[in-house]
Formats: C-alpha cells, sequence, structure tokens
C-alpha cells in the first residue's frame, strides 16, 4: 500500500494554495500530539479512550490522504471496539513508524 494519496494532496494543495506548507506542518505537530495521546491511554488499557484517540488519528490521517497510516489507524480502532488489547504497543509501534516515513514524504513536498 502507499503511503500518500497524491491525488488527495494535489487537489488539498490547490484548496489551499498558499497556506498548503501551514496545512502540512500542522498535520505534522497534530499527529504528534496525537501519538503522545495514544501512548497515554494505550498505557491506561482502558479501550474507549483508544478507540476515540484511534477514530480520531485516522480522520486526519485520511483527510490527508495517508493511507496506511488511515488503516493502521482503523485497525487499533477496530482492536479496541472489540475490546482486544493484546499487543496494543506493537501496533503504536507501526503506527509511529508509517508517521515516521509519512512526515518524511510531507516534507518533501
Amino acid at each position: 500500500m502507499e503511503h500518500l494519496d497524491y491525488e488527495t494532496l494535489n487537489t488539498l494543495r490547490q484548496v489551499m494554495e498558499d497556506d498548503f506548507g501551514l496545512l502540512i506542518d500542522t498535520f505534522i505537530q497534530d499527529s504528534n500530539d496525537r501519538i503522545l495521546v495514544l501512548r497515554e491511554v494505550i498505557g491506561g488499557a482502558e479501550p474507549d479512550p483508544i478507540r476515540r484517540a484511534a477514530h480520531s488519528f485516522k480522520g486526519s490521517s485520511s483527510n490527508i490522504g495517508a493511507l496506511r497510516l488511515t488503516t493502521l489507524c482503523l485497525a487499533l480502532e477496530k482492536k479496541a471496539m472489540a475490546n482486544n488489547l493484546a499487543q496494543l504497543e506493537q501496533d503504536l509501534l507501526e503506527i509511529e513508524q508509517e508517521f515516521a516515513q509519512v512526515q518524511e514524504l510531507l516534507r518533501t513536498l
């Protein structure tokens, strides 16, 4: 699966014009904050906060066209909905690694 949907990003660039860079910077900062929240709620092992945090990160990732990151957040959200709290640290690690890749790609735009 591709990391980014460049069609979505091109549409955002057209719509945002000169503010496109600000959008990217905001997404990156917001995502760093969301990862910190995920780390915190996963440590608490309560499914609903994990679900909410994963759902929120999924939405912002989808909006920016981060395809694989969206998929990973969706998988975490579904695990939390099913009260399957096994291997959440590994799931978070995959999300962090994918975000690092997405961040690097977005910085080159």
